[in-house]
């Protein structure tokens, strides 16, 4: 029974233009995982943690698929890079990987795609405010597991792993380019959402 008090759960975007079925979670969940991977590949070489285009990916996935689907499709990608498939940033894989200094945020990844697709389940990918705040959160999420889980590999690496060391490291070079990410995810949600409505009244 529905109280006043109860979040009303809105259908996610792919719900607006597939038919939801266990196939179709299914095939969306694993080309969410191919979005990432793919995005995984636009990157920008840096050590220990390279710029790529894995933090859009994540927040599109997760805002289009909503938070089980979304956090669904990002643990796969975790589990099928872990097993060895090159599909990390660089076409890496491997457990190392995941082990290593990108290791937290590929796991921050799950946690932002189920939060971004919490929040699209209550609407928060429509409008022009909300997708930003939305999308800002979602990255910072990758942000909080990643850096402490930095920290630790780095000092398993017997390098610097100070508080500014860590910044330097892996948040620092990438607050630009994760507040533009943000943006572009926070502009196409709306257009998407738009693009499938006047489907809908077609």
């Amino acid at each position: 029974m529905t109280t006043a008090t109860t979040p009303l759960l809105r259908p996610t975007l792919v719900d607006r233009v597939v038919t939801r079925t266990w196939l179709s979670d299914i095939a969306l969940v694993v080309a969410g995982t191919a979005l990432v991977a793919v995005l995984a590949q636009v990157a920008i070489p840096l050590w220990p943690v390279p710029v790529t285009g894995q933090t859009l990916a994540v927040l599109l996935v997760g805002a289009s698929l909503g938070a089980a689907r979304g956090a669904a499709s990002l643990a796969l990608y975790a589990v099928l890079g872990g097993l060895g498939l090159p599909i990390y940033s660089d076409a890496s894989g491997g457990w190392s990987v995941l082990l290593g200094p990108t290791g937290g945020y590929i796991i921050g990844f799950i946690v932002s795609a189920a939060l971004v697709g919490w929040a699209a389940e209550r609407a928060w990918d429509r409008g022009w405010y909300k997708p930003i705040i939305t999308f800002i959160g979602g990255s910072l999420v990758v942000f909080a597991i990643g850096l402490p889980w930095l920290a630790v590999s780095l000092g398993q690496l017997g390098l610097p792993n100070d508080l500014q060391s860590v910044l330097v490291a892996g948040f620092y070079p990438f607050i630009i380019g994760g507040l533009i990410k943000a943006a572009i995810a926070a502009a196409l949600l709306p257009a998407l959402w738009a693009a499938a409505e006047r489907s809908q009244q077609k």
